[in-house]
């Protein structure tokens, strides 16, 4: 099956108009008719192999999200080094580059598509609302007249693609319990997990603040649980929406110092926390942070094998060191279905510096995460790859991931983030204040 590039509405805006942001009235009108409310295609694609979107799966506050609706279903094929040719327009260079690297043992089970993605209502009007008003400011780096979801629906260019995975809609607030993992190229591993507290402030129980909100994207205040040597050490961010105008704000509590500091360079290719190096700062969630430091490119609309529906990966029975081997993640426990994504490619603008000199990204149509992101580095050759398992949380009727996979084709070694042996790995929509992303807030949390 080749790639094929999907001539739509959508796709059309790309070529014919120059304008950064809204569009008009009569083309936001598709949304919810021949495109989804979130600017999907609703059709089947040609061959039938990504069926027409109905709805998504239906949202059930009191449900178990990790309960695998589609446990029944086996793999309709598994891709191997050894008929990988047969499929190489349907897959990603990184994932490519995983067959080569480990032909024994790499491989993708391939399922039946199935378009889960789905949001609240209040959701779908805000996106809509968003497609006619919100535009693009400061040369790309922020926006205007933006309210809380996705800001184009009908995306024009590379950089509203990433905008829109970036200020997605993730639950309104969530409180997370989870393990990050590096992986020696040996298989051996120690977990250092994690609680972290997510909202954006449209959902503090102190309600918004137009004065100190205005131009807050979300809150996150993570705080390790273990190992006993990070035990206490805290991080805490107030992320922007224009990072230029604002830079991002961050502080960090070390318990063994007792101190809260500024945390300035949490930015760009620093490394991220907890990661031993194996991926950088903007990395996080597949790519967050201020987009200014690259050239966007929307290369077009293709299909391709993405994670999906990943329930194994989020088994509760599952233990790590199952999930965890050598190389690469046990593939038994992944699912991979055929998707219709915006493919994105950021190259490095001259007078900038980041170790990734062209990112590519993979974005799912319908609930605009990136499911696929390769990183070249500054002699262009591909060094790492990360995949977003992505998982239909039906008790926030909102996807997000499941685990995200990070793997370094030069070194042999990994990241990954798991939940399976967490109590409450996810709440939905718990209370919390303003008062609880403050740099005494960290102090108190990081106390052991």
């Amino acid at each position: 099956m080749k790639i094929q590039t999907i001539t739509s509405t959508a796709l059309l805006l790309i070529f014919s108009s120059g304008v950064l942001g809204k569009v008009s009235q009569e083309q936001a009108n598709k949304l919810g008719s021949e495109l989804t409310p979130m600017g999907a295609e609703v059709s089947a694609n040609a061959a039938g192999s990504i069926p027409g979107y109905t709805g998504g799966l239906t949202a059930n506050l009191n449900a178990d999200p990790f309960v695998d609706v589609f446990a029944q279903e086996k793999p309709l094929f598994i891709i191997t080094a050894e008929n990988v040719a047969n499929y190489q327009d349907n897959l990603s260079d990184g994932q490519k580059a995983l067959f080569k690297k480990y032909p024994d043992t790499y491989k993708m089970p391939i399922y039946k598509s199935h378009r889960t993605a789905s949001y609240p209502n209040d959701t779908y009007a805000k996106a809509r609302k968003n497609a006619t008003s919100t535009e693009l400011v400061d040369g790309g780096t922020g926006l205007s007249k933006f309210d809380e979801t996705v800001p184009f629906a009908i995306p024009q260019n590379g950089l509203e693609v990433i905008w829109n995975h970036v200020s997605r809609y993730r639950g309104g607030t969530v409180e997370r319990n989870t393990a990050q993992v590096t992986v020696q190229r040996d298989g051996r591993f120690t977990p250092i997990k994690t609680r972290s507290h997510f909202t954006m402030p449209q959902y503090l129980q102190d309600g918004f603040n137009k004065n100190s909100d205005d131009n807050i994207l979300f809150y996150y205040v993570s705080a390790i649980k273990s190992p006993a040597r990070y035990t206490g050490n805290v991080f805490l961010v107030h992320e922007t929406i224009d990072q230029i105008k604002q830079p991002r704000m961050a502080w960090t509590y070390n318990s063994g110092q007792r101190r809260v500091r500024r945390a300035p360079q949490v930015a760009y290719d620093a490394p991220a926390q907890a990661s031993e190096g194996l991926k950088t700062t903007d990395q996080i969630d597949m790519f967050n942070g201020a987009p200014d430091r690259y050239n966007w490119n929307l290369v077009g609309k293709k299909e391709i094998y993405i994670p999906y529906n990943s329930y194994k990966l989020a088994d509760t029975n599952a233990k790590y060191k199952d999930i965890i081997k050598p190389g690469h993640i046990n593939q038994d426990y992944s699912r991979y279905e055929l998707h219709r994504v915006w493919q994105v490619e950021a190259t490095l603008k001259e007078d900038a510096r980041h170790i990734y000199s062209k990112r590519t990204f993979y974005v799912d149509e319908d609930s605009w995460q990136i499911a696929l992101a390769d990183h070249y580095d500054n002699r262009n050759q591909l060094w790492r790859a990360a995949e977003g398992h992505s998982l239909q949380f039906v008790n926030a009727n909102a996807p997000w991931y499941a685990s995200i996979t990070y793997y370094d084709l030069m070194s042999g070694r990994y990241a990954v983030e798991l939940n399976n042996e967490e109590r409450d790995a996810f709440t939905f929509n718990n209370q919390i204040r303003r008062k609880n992303f403050t740099a005494s807030a960290i102090r108190r949390m990081g106390k052991r």
